[in-house]
């Protein structure tokens, strides 16, 4: 029998929410877990159309109609499959391929890249428990993951020799090197993953079509994955999602973490909604992917300046898929730890409060808005404001954006426009700079904004209002800037020896206090004041 390649339809259900499509021509209420409305096909006033967004397809109980998303779109708009699925890329905004038939030789080739795949995951997964993976099975262990885990997630070793090029030495190089398993070298076949702690990639289907390799040695890439092949694209991958989607359903949410140990670990300690990117950076396909399951999500990242640069681009890119019910927030784990470290040190409850305490996506972006630009400055107002609309010109939903809009209009003129409601509260006591310090800055920042955006942080820490006008400063840039660091110095010092100072207090007072924390502040002390020494004496 003559079969289609439906890798390119399973691209459209994946990327479109079938609410959505339907919702086009039949408005939908949800009520429990599924969509209702009165059914397109035949005439009813109660509607008994019930649409189920979680296993893609529709019912109406009323006239037996049935299908998913493309069928609903053939039927609806009198149309064949080939102009179906036309209309549903352009939904997409992907580009349609020219549908060809399947031959049984593709059919073959898929069965046997799966074959070859799942028995290597479980030549893996043998030798984890024997000699050559010892030090790999210490590792996981470790890092909290019991024989149970170890084996639901089918997590293997692979060994510092050819050991999957020798086992398949009578299967055709091809067949072999097309699962990316393996690859060709001047000396002959060589396997691609060597003495890696082996994690099993799986489709919707849960059959294995790649590997994720953690090096065991320190050595860098962290993460090696399985490239592209024909049944494995990373943009189009999530980790840990074929264990996820019932889970993200039940709990009517998703977690996106950084890493495969993470999601694992969330997973199997009270968050079983959590999954990951694969290595790479998060893609709208990802994003895509989610919605479809469900359109309430928290991105968990890092706190470091890494994270919250992995937070506004997923902030950015889950715009166009924002509804009004959508429920978008942003969390992040503090202290250079992340959520494995978190479930171990501190527990399920430690990490559910950082979950709960997710930050919702308007205050996300207006919180980062307000880092990136200098708000207090005309300049740097409508660098915001043009920043600000781009971003809710992205939502598609029109009247949820002008929402949105009104919203943050709303904020612009109580926070950006009366400045005396919007004090900066700086984290650490620093005494207040004084007027000739402060007409200096302002002078500077006048003359020279470059300057102003290169040390933005910083001189926004000053609670200083550079909207009135002033006079032009004398200095040379190259004196500008070397003032604005110096004062930053002194100020950081100030603040160190103030720490110091309380430390000592409390030690005299019989409190307990930390030396480690001690002697790293007389050595941040020493090479503070070694730089602003330096920095005095250039010319």
């Amino acid at each position: 029998m003559v079969k289609y390649d439906n890798s390119f339809t399973d691209e459209l259900r994946q990327r479109l929410s079938l609410v959505d499509v339907i919702s086009r021509r039949v408005p939908l209420k949800k009520k429990g877990q599924n969509y209702w409305g009165c059914c397109p096909f035949h005439n009813e006033k109660t509607p008994s159309f019930s649409v189920n967004e979680d296993k893609g397809f529709y019912h109406c109980f009323g006239c037996g109609e049935h299908g998913d998303i493309i069928s609903f779109t053939m039927k609806s708009e009198n149309i064949n499959f080939v102009e179906a699925i036309k209309e549903l890329a352009d939904m997409a905004g992907i580009k349609m391929p020219e549908i060809k038939q399947k031959t049984q030789q593709q059919i073959e080739d898929e069965e046997n890249y799966i074959k070859i795949t799942d028995k290597a995951c479980k030549i893996y997964q043998d030798l984890l428990y024997q000699d050559a993976g010892k030090h790999a099975l210490e590792y996981i262990k470790n890092r909290g993951f019991n024989d149970e885990m170890i084996k639901k997630y089918r997590i293997g070793y692979a060994p510092k020799s050819n050991m999957i090029s020798s086992y398949f030495n009578n299967t055709k190089i091809e067949k072999l090197t097309a699962t990316g398993l393996v690859r060709v070298g001047d000396y002959g076949p060589y396997d691609f993953f060597r003495d890696k702690l082996m994690f099993p990639i799986f489709n919707a289907h849960n059959q294995i079509v790649a590997f994720s390799g953690r090096s065991l040695d320190g050595s860098e890439p962290k993460y090696i994955n399985t490239s592209d092949t024909e049944l494995f694209h990373k943009r189009q991958t999530i980790f840990g999602f074929n264990f996820a989607r019932d889970a993200i359903h039940r709990a009517n949410r998703s977690i996106v973490v950084e890493g495969q140990i993470d999601a694992i670990q969330m997973q199997n300690h009270g968050f079983p909604e959590t999954v990951a990117p694969l290595g790479t950076a998060l893609t709208e396909d990802h994003i895509a992917i989610l919605c479809k399951s469900n359109r309430n999500i928290v991105f968990c990242f890092d706190g470091d300046s890494a994270g919250q640069k992995a937070a506004v681009r997923a902030c950015t890119m889950v715009l166009p898929f924002l509804r009004e019910t959508s429920d978008v927030k942003f969390a992040f784990v503090t202290g250079g730890k992340d959520p494995d470290e978190v479930l171990k040190t501190s527990g399920e409850s430690a990490m559910r409060k950082i979950i709960d305490n997710a930050i919702p996506l308007i205050d996300f972006l207006w919180d980062s808005v307000n880092k990136s630009y200098m708000v207090n400055t005309p300049g740097g107002r409508t660098q915001a404001e043009k920043y600000l609309k781009d971003c809710i010109s992205k939502i598609q939903d029109k009247i949820f954006q002008n929402e949105i809009n009104q919203e943050y209009n709303n904020r612009k003129f109580n926070q950006w426009h009366k400045w005396k409601q919007q004090k900066y509260t700086p984290d650490i006591d620093i005494p207040d700079v004084d007027i000739m310090t402060v007409n200096l800055i302002k002078s500077i920042v006048h003359t020279y904004p470059e300057l102003a955006e290169k040390h933005m942080d910083f001189l926004m820490s000053l609670n200083i209002s550079f909207d009135e006008d002033t006079n032009k400063t004398e200095l040379s840039v190259e004196n500008s800037e070397k003032f604005i660091i110096s004062f930053k110095l002194q100020r950081y010092i100030k603040k160190l020896e103030n720490d110091k100072k309380q430390l000592l207090e409390n030690a005299l007072n019989g409190e307990n206090y930390d030396k480690e924390l001690l002697n790293d502040i007389d050595k941040k002390l020493t090479e503070s004041n070694s730089k602003l020494e330096l920095l005095l004496d250039m010319k």
